[in-house]
């Protein structure tokens, strides 16, 4: 059905299944809280993969710039694909708030936006907008849409534990760490070529990372310098590491330290391309959203997306 915005009214997009199952649970009491908060709202339940960049469309050509989004990771993932691959309004000028609820909740980490749904709420009514760059990946012949992404994408032992992740869900964020054990001993190193201001080439790389934000994979800090309004991504290319290395290293994926690791080679760019040899190419993820295999090109868009957080006192 058709419904014609006014500015006042929000659009709110529940992904039922996010936080296994728990923001399903929790709609009514969310529901009650923003009445009670005087915001004037329309909702939409996803109801299958992808469905939030659909409804944002829709929501959008309706004439709604104001979003919030009940979910984790995932679900913001797909909003802000929704608003990028949209071309009827400049999109900095959608503003997206969120009440996260998911499995790894690790975007809202950066900007300390809170798990407590009042505190979520009244977060959101501040209104206080900010800003941040946003990753656009195309993948390497094919004609699939290009995927945008918020945080952080990656090619290698990081894809190959997202490929797991869903098996452990049911722990919650937890579910990073039995994935990473796990690819342990399944995962195989490859052969890469990094396109950016000459050409880079590694033997035996275990990951490639480009980074917007500070976390990923449930809290691991996997680049070293990372701004998500610098205009630049902060990437993080870790080669040569033997499986007994990559145990030694457990901890230091989620303490930040990994990036001093003399096998990291840290840089910041604003485009670069991902050449990758092989017939049996790595996945890739991009917000902890598997989006395909093999050779890709990375550039960055500055300050297209706008969200509430938490204002910093000076």
């Amino acid at each position: 059905r058709l419904i014609m915005a006014e500015e006042t009214h929000w659009f709110i997009i529940v992904n039922p299944t996010s936080g296994n199952g728990s923001s399903k649970r929790k709609w009514a009491k969310i529901k009650t809280l923003l009445e009670r908060n005087n915001f004037q709202f329309y909702h939409q339940f996803t109801t299958r993969p992808k469905h939030s960049v659909e409804i944002v469309q829709d929501a959008v050509l309706q004439g709604f710039t104001k979003f919030i989004c009940v979910g984790g990771d995932g679900t913001i993932h797909n909003i802000v694909n929704g608003i990028m691959s949209q071309s009827i309004v400049p999109t900095a000028s959608i503003q997206l708030g969120v009440i996260p609820i998911g499995t790894g909740n690790d975007w809202v980490k950066t900007y300390h936006i809170p798990k407590n749904i009042e505190t979520a709420i009244s977060l959101i009514s501040e209104e206080n907008l900010m800003c941040q760059d946003i990753g656009k990946i195309e993948l390497e012949g094919s004609n699939d849409k290009p995927v945008y992404f918020n945080n952080l994408a990656g090619i290698g032992f990081d894809g190959y534990v997202v490929s797991k992740v869903s098996k452990f869900k049911h722990i919650g964020a937890l579910a990073y760490l039995m994935g990473a054990l796990f690819g342990l001993f399944k995962f195989k190193s490859f052969n890469a070529e990094i396109d950016h201001l000459s050409k880079m080439s590694y033997k035996s790389t275990l990951m490639i990372l480009v980074g917007i934000c500070q976390y990923s994979g449930g809290g691991m800090k996997l680049t070293k310098d990372s701004d998500p309004k610098d205009g630049l991504f902060d990437v993080s290319v870790a080669a040569n590491f033997s499986k007994i290395s990559i145990v030694l290293n457990l901890g230091n994926l989620f303490n930040g330290k990994i990036t001093a690791n003399k096998k990291v080679n840290c840089f910041k760019t604003d485009a670069l391309g991902i050449r990758i040899d092989g017939s049996d190419p790595p996945f890739i993820q991009a917000d902890g959203e598997l989006i395909g295999r093999g050779s890709f090109n990375v550039s960055l868009i500055p300050k297209a997306f706008s969200f509430y957080g938490i204002k910093k006192p000076n």
